[in-house]
């Protein structure tokens, strides 16, 4: 039988077009553990050419840390079972390292019959030079960044911290809004008076009220004592006022009033109380809309929109993900006495490739999860949370998708080659495939083999 390296001189096949044009490197290997096909990414990941590849074993061709025991290609063939994902490195042919993810499937003749095996790998290079650039991180405060947007915010910052102006923080749920304003108070000539944050959503409209502005004996039932507010627990320093948009009307009406007048009545006091506080407030509604339909009062919307600062989604600052991951993941060392030293590529690339509804807190809580399951060592993929984890199953079968075109073009080169071989004689070359004649028909059929001009028959028969 001629080489199937000879075969790459006939037309391409749909198959062969496919695994040209992935992105993915995708070689097989026959029982030898020679590789007997080699895609183009294969070549430009390796820096191996396919000619070079052809015919040695794969161990020369990719210098891995995966080869010898480790190989998943070995364990493979000797399971039958497919290997998803796996993260390691290779070598290149330059003696560059570069990190990769595999996949492994076994190879199988038309009788069921293990001829070799195939696997698809990834480069993460780019993923992984991202958190190389930990080191690089842009800082102020406690907000860690890279992203363009939010490096225009940290330009500003500085003066909006010096400024005694009220900030108005806008951004969608988990997008970080209080550490903003911490670190606007811990910039500011306030930061060594009080901050103190008020979750105006999270309180029913009477006890907000007390909350906010506090109450003296007698002013209700059961209160038999005085009792200061956040406004006088934030004296001289920084009140948070998170979800502004859930207050109600009454409550904003005595808001606007402090912010005027920097004065307020606690409940059942017959004097005002002077408030020397600086007001931050937050919320992840659009306010003009607000105003609009009758929910947030005009004067007190035009009161608070004077320092306007809008966070962007995690989606969109995505460059970030690196550096917040491996702030958690220290973070999370200290609170609960563990070694976790990182993520891995692949669990890094599934993360980068999520939408993060919930935003850096969604990404908090996916760090959290995997260190429950993840005592030490590296994160990896199965220590994250199911939902993230299922959106990696459109990877799966494009892999799935692949490892089937590998094998339908390693049958597509046998049934050319044994063709060749029998000079077109398809009663022949069936014979030798060990197959019907019929079913070899149906086989090329099937994989866009031409049928010859000549059956080589009669050829055969002189």
């Amino acid at each position: 039988m001629k080489s199937t390296a000879k075969n790459r001189n006939t037309s391409k096949t749909s198959t062969e077009a496919i695994l040209e044009s992935i992105s993915d490197g995708v070689f097989t290997v026959d029982k030898d553990w020679r590789i007997s096909s080699f895609n183009r990414a294969a070549e430009e990941i390796t820096g191996v050419t396919r000619e070079e590849a052809l015919g040695q074993r794969c161990a020369d061709v990719f210098r891995s840390c995966m080869c010898g025991n480790d190989c998943a290609l070995k364990q493979t063939l000797k399971t039958g079972k497919p290997v998803i994902g796996r993260s390691g490195y290779i070598i290149s042919y330059d003696g560059e390292k570069i990190p990769i993810s595999l996949s492994t499937a076994v190879l199988r003749d038309s009788e069921n019959n293990i001829i070799g095996g195939a696997e698809t790998f990834r480069d993460l290079s780019e993923v992984d030079a991202l958190r190389r650039e930990l080191e690089g991180r842009s800082k102020i405060g406690e907000l860690v960044s890279r992203s363009p947007l939010m490096q225009r915010l940290f330009e500003v910052l500085p003066v909006i911290s010096a400024s005694p102006s009220t900030v108005l923080i806008l951004g969608d749920t988990g997008t970080g809004k209080e550490l903003v304003a911490k670190t606007i108070h811990e910039l500011s000539p306030r930061h060594d008076k009080p901050f103190v944050a008020v979750n105006c959503g999270a309180l029913p409209e009477s006890l907000l009220e007390s909350e906010l502005f506090g109450y003296k004996a007698g002013a209700f039932t059961g209160a038999v004592r005085n009792k200061p507010g956040r406004f006088e627990r934030a004296e001289g320093g920084t009140l948070f006022l998170d979800e502004i948009a859930e207050i109600s009307p009454a409550i904003q009406v005595k808001l606007l009033r402090v912010l005027q007048d920097k004065t307020f009545d606690p409940l059942g006091s017959s004097h005002s109380v002077k408030s020397d506080v600086r007001i931050i407030l937050a919320t992840n509604r659009d306010l003009s809309v607000e105003m609009k339909e009758g929910r947030f009062r005009e004067d007190l919307y035009y009161r608070i929109n004077i320092v306007r600062i809008e966070l962007p989604p995690l989606r969109k600052r995505k460059e970030d993900i690196p550096l917040l991951v491996d702030f958690f993941i220290n973070r999370f060392n200290q609170i609960q006495g563990k070694s976790v030293e990182a993520i891995d590529v692949e669990a890094l690339s599934l993360l980068l490739a999520h939408d993060w509804q919930g935003n850096v807190r969604e990404l908090e809580n996916a760090i959290e999860r995997a260190f429950v399951l993840c005592s030490d060592g590296t994160i990896k993929i199965h220590h994250l949370p199911v939902e993230l984890i299922s959106h990696s199953s459109k990877l799966t079968n494009q892999i799935d998708t692949n490892l089937t075109n590998i094998q339908n073009l390693v049958t597509s080169q046998t049934i050319r080659t044994v063709l060749e071989n029998n000079n077109n004689n398809r009663t022949e070359a069936a014979k030798e495939l060990g197959i019907h004649k019929t079913t070899l028909f149906r086989l090329m059929k099937k994989l866009d083999i031409p049928l010859p001009e000549q059956d080589g028959r009669s050829t055969r028969q002189q």
